[in-house]
């Protein structure tokens, strides 16, 4: 299956302010923002995007979650069933020495699971090729892109023309 190809306009700016109002204005115009590119997190663009709070933490609690269960049922499960051993004068389930081996699972599951969730959910990973727009998105600039399938040449004015008026140093069109 194979994904249609996109045609993005995109304009870059020199400063996260200038996006910020940029973003403001598109907002404010009512034009369909595809994706806002910039090489650091920007504080506040979420809001303005609006963009609901990420669900990761719970898929970080529901992998922790695992992690403990597994860890704590297996020490039960080896320690009272399967090599039942009296060391150190400790009983057979010790639930005080388990803490340190549930806590190192906890966080080993919780930290696995958030980061394939993220790689799952943000469609990245190995073998997937994941186009840019500008080299320098990563470097210096802050880009604001919108998606142009089959919009005319008057509405391509249009997103020059916001362009123009929010302060772009540059516009681009390119096809992913």
């Amino acid at each position: 299956m194979k994904s249609q190809n996109k045609e993005i306009f995109y304009g870059l700016y020199d400063d996260d302010e200038d996006l910020m109002k940029a973003v403001k204005a598109a907002n404010k115009d009512h034009l369909e923002i595809y994706d806002v590119y910039t090489p650091f997190p920007v504080h506040g663009l979420d809001h303005i995007m609006h963009f609901s709070e990420s669900r990761l933490h719970i898929a970080g609690f529901v992998f922790g979650a695992m992690g403990t269960l597994t860890a704590f049922l297996f020490m039960t499960w080896v320690f009272t069933r399967d090599w039942p051993i009296i060391f150190g004068g400790k009983p057979y389930w010790s639930v005080p020495a388990f803490i340190p081996i549930t806590f190192e699972l906890t966080v080993l599951f919780a930290s696995i699971g958030m980061v394939v969730s993220y790689y799952i959910v943000n469609g990245m990973g190995f073998g997937v090729e994941n186009p840019t727009l500008d080299d320098r998105i990563t470097d210096d600039k802050f880009c604001i892109a919108f998606q142009t399938n089959g919009y005319s040449d008057d509405q391509i004015n249009q997103l020059s023309n916001f362009f123009q008026s929010t302060g772009a140093s540059e516009t681009s069109s390119k096809v992913i």
